[in-house]
């Protein structure tokens, strides 16, 4: 599958049995439709808000940032913001394809999806300390 933003190949990455594309360029991650719940769920991390249904219903964001195309079907994505204010800015397929994240934001939403119980406490570290460790060994 290619990249939306610099076009070249991107590698298939495993995290908690969950296949992530990663774009070993420009540092993006392109999540299939269910896979961010999937991640969210097996880290006992609060993603109700980020349903797909919920993702697509939500309004264009208002941004200078170019459309990209979806790497599966190819149309133009939406611009959405994920999260709790200001958000994060990502592209969303209007098909339900699935979404994708530039560098380090799905750190950000990790992080603002964590919480303070015990119980989450380490989620978004153990997410953003393999996700880094993982691209960072890949380049």
């Amino acid at each position: 599958m290619k990249c939306p933003v610099c076009k070249k190949l991107m590698i298939v990455v495993e995290y908690e049995k969950i296949e992530l594309d990663h774009c070993v360029n420009c540092g993006g991650v392109w999540f299939d439709s269910g896979e961010l719940e999937l991640l969210l769920e097996a880290e006992k991390l609060d993603g109700s808000t980020l349903a797909p249904v919920n993702i697509l219903a939500s309004p264009e964001a208002k941004t200078p940032e170019k459309k990209r195309n979806c790497p599966i079907c190819s149309k133009k994505m939406k611009k959405t913001h994920l999260g709790q204010e200001p958000g994060v800015l990502i592209d969303a397929c209007l098909r339900g394809d699935g979404l994708w994240f530039d560098h380090g934001e799905v750190e950000r939403l990790v992080a603002q999806l964590g919480g303070k119980s015990a119980e989450k406490a380490d989620s978004p570290g153990r997410i953003i300390n393999f996700l880094g460790k993982t691209f960072i060994a890949i380049k």
